[in-house]
């Protein structure tokens, strides 16, 4: 369940290139929809450093401050990833755009945007690819969509959205540059700066809402409970689970069970004994479980209880 770096660095890599080729492209052709791309790939870049801080912020040990660890600083910058998005990327292009619709000004050399939008497609797609191979195995035959909606990874949450925004930004920036290169009509490239702000604005509030809920604290996936059940069918067929919570820290689960043994151990330090040989299986067959309360209890059956008798009140003759 660990998160890896490397979607990260792949995306950090081709966005670093990106944004300066973008940033050259605009200032010698002036195209609206390519100022949009580069401070979109630059704040990519500084997102995923975020990023990359918030996964070291969450491997710090638990403290006395903070007794379940760290890990849910992951989401907080996550997040803070996600607003940079909608308000850098998303809210700047669109307000970039309807300047330029305003008051249009003609492209200068647009075949260099063509030409640097194009490349920066083709880097993008190796930068996607990365990431949609670091979540292969995490994944599973779910669709994107689907991974999207179930994943507690925010990182590859976060990266594998800005790919996806950026790979389509890419596209819609190259289709309008070209439609205004064909045409002579600058205005389809503030309409395409518009475009792209919108997209990112509708990514980025997708991943806000995501990561929103996850802060909150989501449980673990059925595909985690699952397998925690079989476990205890197999190697512990005497112990009936009563209760399963579990919930998300960042790249950790904390796991609260309640169980009744078929057969009690004999005694209070026998029990205490079969509950650690419990929880060290657990954590070796689920490296992801960092914190286990385990509570022993009884199963009781539920009671009808007797009807209480109406009192009668005596009369007095």
């Amino acid at each position: 369940m660990a998160s890896s770096p490397k979607a990260i660095y792949y995306a950090l890599a081709a966005n670093a290139g990106i944004a300066v080729t973008k940033s050259l492209a605009a200032f010698f052709t002036g195209s609206t929809s390519m100022t949009a791309e580069a401070i979109h790939s630059f704040a990519d870049c500084g997102n995923q450093i975020l990023l990359l801080f918030g996964m070291k912020k969450a491997a710090a040990p638990a403290s006395e401050l903070h007794p379940l660890g760290y890990g849910k600083v992951s989401y907080f910058w996550s997040f803070m990833v996600a607003l940079m998005l909608f308000s850098v990327g998303g809210v700047f292009s669109v307000y970039e755009g309807s300047h330029k619709l305003l008051h249009p000004q003609p492209l200068e050399r647009p075949w260099i945007a063509v030409g640097v939008l194009f490349v920066g497609v083709v880097l993008e797609s190796f930068s996607l690819f990365g990431a949609l191979k670091e979540i292969r195995h995490t994944r599973g035959s779910r669709s994107l969509y689907r991974w999207f909606k179930d994943t507690r990874q925010s990182e590859l949450m976060v990266v594998v959205g800005e790919d996806i925004a950026a790979l389509l930004g890419l596209a819609i920036a190259l289709l309008f540059v070209a439609l205004a290169l064909v045409t002579g009509n600058p205005l389809f490239d503030a309409v395409g700066s518009i475009a792209i702000g919108l997209l990112l604005i509708t990514i980025a509030t997708m991943m806000t809402l995501e990561i929103k809920s996850l802060i909150i604290g989501e449980s673990a996936d059925d595909e985690f409970k699952t397998s925690l059940r079989d476990f205890f069918a197999r190697k512990y067929p005497g112990v009936e689970l009563l209760n399963l919570i579990t919930q998300h820290h960042g790249r950790d689960i904390v796991l609260a069970i309640k169980a009744t043994f078929k057969k009690w151990p004999a005694s209070a330090r026998a029990l205490v004994d079969a509950i650690n040989a419990i929880e060290r299986d657990i954590r070796s067959e689920f490296s992801a479980v960092r914190f286990i309360f385990f509570e022993p209890d009884v199963k009781t059956a539920e009671k009808t209880l007797p009807k209480a008798k109406k009192s009668r009140t005596l009369k007095r003759k």
